[in-house]
């Protein structure tokens, strides 16, 4: 398997993975609210949902450590699968937040199967394929995929939601099933060693494998920062992303399901944008860290605009400039993570990253959700943009220690990029002093 193939096999599949999730994106809040739960309900549904994902990361990331990634994404199609007919049956039968809940928590575990073992899966092959570039140019590439089958699947959501809030979900189920078939026949585990575990034994191998990981993700600093930086955003991220359709659709004083199909569209437009830009921010900041302190930053102003605004047309842009810049993030921050984990317990750390932006999503949306219910949607989105600012912290002491990963190293950034060639502050330029390497636990 070449690395050309590796590098097709993931596009394919996160493709066809992002298509199905994203069809209930624009319309997965006002399929609930038409389903009789109140706007608290939807969002404590939603938390279930997140915080399912906190349950399971560490289980479902041991699952993809040793019987391998192939096994735990292939899980993670059958189980979404399953969760999705069981959220149809649901509305059909008039079921209230409970029931709601806990199949929210059973989307969570499906979830959890895929969030690290993909990534892994690619990290992994790449390296046994003798892939020359960067990591960087990989995940932009499938930012840039993920970003198109997000533009066609939340638009095609409206569409179909207009005709019926279920049609989406149904469209969903049929793309998941492809998605099960591709990675049935193309994804194999290249570049690691899968182990047998018993029934018997998982429980000790899990205990293991969960405690080396979480130890090397938190007793490592700069992996520690990078966690910290996860809670925080993704937490914020979480809830504006379900809370922003109710919202909209108040301003624009309409109750059309396309508009929020057509929003949401634009959302995923945004977020390719976002990593599209990635390549040409590398030109000029050789270091991941300038970009994110930016994208931070430019993030939380846009989402203070998008609450205090009571025009749907300074809404609207706010929060496409707002999820342009995680279209940014994503993918640089991703990459220094991965190039300061080891293969043997990458699967792990990364679930233990995405169980970070899970544990911040299930106090963002339990808790801001309370805020939209006491006073308003635009309340919430103004507190939790100034809490996102706090990621700045983390991410200025993480500058500070000067790691080798901190380097975008290839032919469009590297340690004489000049940040202040395009006006960006000249504070941000690359400082080209020795680095120390950071890999090893301190």
């Amino acid at each position: 398997m070449s690395s050309k193939r590796v590098t097709r096999t993931y596009l394919l599949i996160a493709g066809l993975y992002t298509l199905s999730a994203s069809l209930i994106w624009g319309v997965n809040t006002l399929f609930l609210l038409d389903a009789g739960l109140s706007i608290f309900e939807v969002f404590v549904a939603n938390a279930f949902f997140t915080a399912g994902m906190v349950v399971f990361e560490i289980p479902t990331g041991v699952v993809a450590d040793t019987a391998g990634r192939r096994v735990s994404f292939l899980l993670s199609l059958i189980v979404l699968i399953l969760g999705t007919i069981g959220y149809l049956l649901l509305a059909e039968a008039g079921a209230g937040v409970v029931a709601f809940s806990a199949v929210s928590v059973v989307l969570g575990l499906g979830f959890t199967f895929y969030s690290g073992a993909v990534e892994a899966w690619v990290v992994d092959a790449l390296n046994a394929t003798g892939y020359t570039g960067t990591l960087d140019q990989v995940f932009v590439r499938g930012g840039m995929v993920t970003g198109g089958a997000m533009l066609v699947g939340t638009l095609g959501g409206g569409v179909l939601g207009s005709v019926d809030l279920a049609i989406p979900f149904v469209a969903r189920v049929v793309f998941l099933a492809a998605a099960l078939g591709v990675a049935a026949f193309a994804m194999h585990d290249i570049g690691f060693e899968t182990r047998r575990v018993t029934a018997r034994e998982y429980p000790a191998e899990m205990r293991t494998t969960a405690r080396t990981g979480i130890r090397y993700g938190w007793t490592n600093r700069s992996i520690r920062l990078l966690l910290v930086v996860s809670l925080i955003q993704m937490g914020i991220f979480t809830w504006a992303f379900y809370a922003w359709p109710p919202l909209f659709l108040e301003l624009l004083g309409s109750d059309a399901v396309w508009v929020a199909g057509a929003v949401a569209s634009g959302i995923a437009l945004s977020m390719m944008i976002g990593n599209a830009l990635v390549g040409w921010l590398t030109k000029f900041c050789g270091r991941r860290t300038t970009i994110m302190l930016w994208a931070v930053g430019i993030s939380g102003a846009a989402a203070i605009v998008v609450g205090v605004a009571d025009s749907f047309w300074i809404a609207m842009p706010a929060l496409l400039i707002s999820t342009a810049t995680i279209g940014v993030m994503t993918p640089v921050k991703q990459s220094y993570l991965n190039q300061l984990i080891p293969s043997e317990v990458r699967a792990t750390v990364l679930s233990v990253d995405s169980m970070c932006g899970s544990v911040g999503g299930v106090v963002g949306q339990v808790g801001l959700g309370g805020v939209a219910g006491l006073a308003s949607i635009g309340v919430g989105y103004v507190i939790g943009a100034v809490v996102s600012l706090v990621a700045l912290l983390p991410l200025g002491t993480l500058r500070r220690r000067n790691d080798t990963a901190d380097l975008i190293v290839g032919t469009a950034g590297g340690p004489n990029a000049a940040c202040a060639a395009q006006g960006i502050p000249e504070i941000a330029a690359v400082d080209t002093t020795p680095r120390r390497e950071t890999a090893d636990v301190t």
